[in-house]
């Protein structure tokens, strides 16, 4: 199957895009993770959207923060696999496109991202580093990493 990516500012946005979008991840961060937290932030309408379908689907998504919004680097946020989908590394594609676009409208800057602590390794494979001690993010382990 062949995804079709979709990169849009907040304001380009249609209706049903953003449903979907807000879907995914509440179905991910606050059902199946039963992380109950402020998931609609403010930040989305300063951020640029990332994602692919399958047939009308969100398969992957991802929000790129602009600096200073998350931290005073660009960041990436919000990354999330739909769980029909899990397992085709249909993520590794995503932060691979998330950062090239992130270099596109930033230039080749640093990248930091607040990182689920057991996905330090995938994160590592695109570059990451580690620059935190673990905390809890919710009840959830995180730590901050950094492409440099």
């Amino acid at each position: 199957m062949e995804l079709f990516w979709k990169h849009k500012a907040f304001s380009e946005l249609t209706t049903e895009e953003l449903y979907r979008i807000l879907q995914l991840r509440v179905n991910i961060f606050v059902n199946e993770q039963q992380c109950f937290y402020p998931e609609l932030d403010d930040k989305d309408f300063h951020c640029s959207h990332l994602w692919a379908e399958i047939d009308h689907e969100i398969i992957v998504y991802a929000r790129l923060v602009p600096p200073s919004f998350s931290y005073p680097e660009p960041s990436i946020g919000r990354i999330v696999t739909n769980p029909s989908f899990r397992g085709n590394h249909y993520g590794k594609s995503l932060v691979e496109k998330a950062i090239a676009l992130t270099y596109e409208k930033h230039g080749q800057t640093a990248i930091q991202i607040g990182a689920q602590t057991y996905l330090k390794k995938f994160y590592g494979c695109f570059g990451f580093e580690q620059v935190s001690e673990e905390y809890l993010d919710f009840g959830i382990p995180h730590i901050d990493m950094i492409k440099p």
